[in-house]
């Protein structure tokens, strides 16, 4: 008997008297908050588009490309609306307190909308 064989585009590898298939998962990468949270959404929500990532392989790959997305459009975002609403290294100098609340609340606007626009889709 042969040690490996080829059917159908999958190659098996003869052990004791049976034949395994050597399959390969593609390389997984380090998924973020907002890969985590669309994959939320999505075993949740969208159970079918869910399934078929997870079958064809592509599922990570996907999420990655959904955190990456996420992040890049969150650091887009807030320096725009800071700029908008006058937040500023003149502030941050006066006023401390008043600067630090208004990041975190121009943060959280950045977020919902990178939520609404990216993740729950």
């Amino acid at each position: 008997m042969e040690k490996y064989i080829e059917q159908n585009g999958i190659t098996y590898e003869l052990r004791g008297e049976q034949y395994y298939p050597l399959l390969e998962l593609p390389e997984q990468k380090e998924i973020g908050k907002y890969g985590r949270l669309h994959l939320k959404y999505l075993k949740e929500h969208r159970k079918g588009r869910y399934t078929n990532l997870l079958s064809e392989g592509t599922l990570n790959q996907r999420l990655y490309e959904i955190d990456v997305e996420a992040k890049t459009m969150v650091e887009t975002i807030i320096p725009r609306l800071a700029a908008e609403r006058g937040i500023d290294e003149n502030l941050k100098a006066r006023d401390m307190l008043r600067w630090g609340a208004e990041m975190n609340n121009i943060k959280a606007s950045a977020e919902e909308i990178v939520l609404r626009e990216v993740i729950f889709v």
